[in-house]
């Protein structure tokens, strides 16, 4: 793992415990029917990384998860851990958890009327499709050194671009496994239509560049026209090491 800078502070009082023996039947019901609409499409579309990551941290259909048994499978593979907050957490918190290999998760459960969309992240969002890549060394090298690299932004410009990248990347990345282009953003992951939209015909799939990313408009309630392919991970870690040198010289 990356070695944690030393401006990288988090205030705890932003985190909360999970009691998951709170959680009602139809909290669990609802989370095996998103499990089980996502994972029937993503054993051929998602990222193989995705899907052995899934399995690592027993993500499995008949419960929502317990934190305390995922960070104990994803610490002894890579040392990170979720992290639980009620809500949205502002962005120095939330780079400074990310530094520090901690991802912040929201722990509820989205109600059942709202399966395909929630507009704030819930428990599905995060630990279903954030945390799963988490248990790849490297990618959760790169997530945590973006975090240590986003509090070095300073300027709204490079705050903006800061922002795109981790759009068209943690929540909205492409990757070419073995001659195909699979999904493993979390927005992607976790959502059909977005999903359905992102391998489909009016999307326009664009090699992974730095600057084109950094440059790519997005918005965030509507399916994205363009979305960005690496053929790596270790590609967003150069790429991540490259924009906090940036950063770094701007200051």
């Amino acid at each position: 793992m990356q070695a944690v800078a030393e401006e990288v502070k988090v205030d705890p009082a932003i985190f909360i415990q999970q009691d998951w023996h709170a959680y009602t039947p139809e909290e669990h019901e609802t989370w095996g029917i998103l499990y089980e609409r996502r994972m029937k499409e993503l054993r051929d579309t998602g990222s193989r990384v995705f899907l052995e990551g899934a399995e690592t941290i027993g993500v499995r259909r008949d419960c929502v998860p317990d934190l305390a048994d995922v960070n104990r499978r994803l610490g002894a593979r890579t040392g990170w851990r979720s992290v639980a907050v009620s809500g949205f957490i502002p962005p120095p918190h939330f780079f400074g958890c990310l530094g520090r290999g901690m991802f912040p998760t929201p722990l509820n459960v989205r109600p059942r009327e709202q399966l395909e969309y929630l507009p704030e992240p819930d428990i599905f969002h995060d630990v279903f499709g954030h945390v799963p890549l988490h248990a790849d060394p490297v990618f959760a090298d790169f997530l945590q050194a973006f975090g240590q690299a986003a509090l070095k932004a300073r300027t709204p410009e490079d705050m903006t671009r800061m922002a795109r990248l981790f759009w068209f990347t943690v929540e909205f990345g492409l990757v070419r496994e073995d001659g195909r282009v699979k999904v493993y953003g979390s927005g992607l992951i976790s959502s059909i239509g977005d999903a359905a939209n992102a391998l489909g015909p009016r999307c326009d799939r664009r090699p992974f560049d730095l600057d084109a990313v950094m440059n790519q408009h997005f918005e965030i309630d509507q399916f994205q026209d363009v979305l960005f392919v690496v053929d790596s991970f270790e590609q967003l870690f150069t790429a991540v090491k490259e924009a906090e040198r940036r950063l770094e010289e701007a200051a």
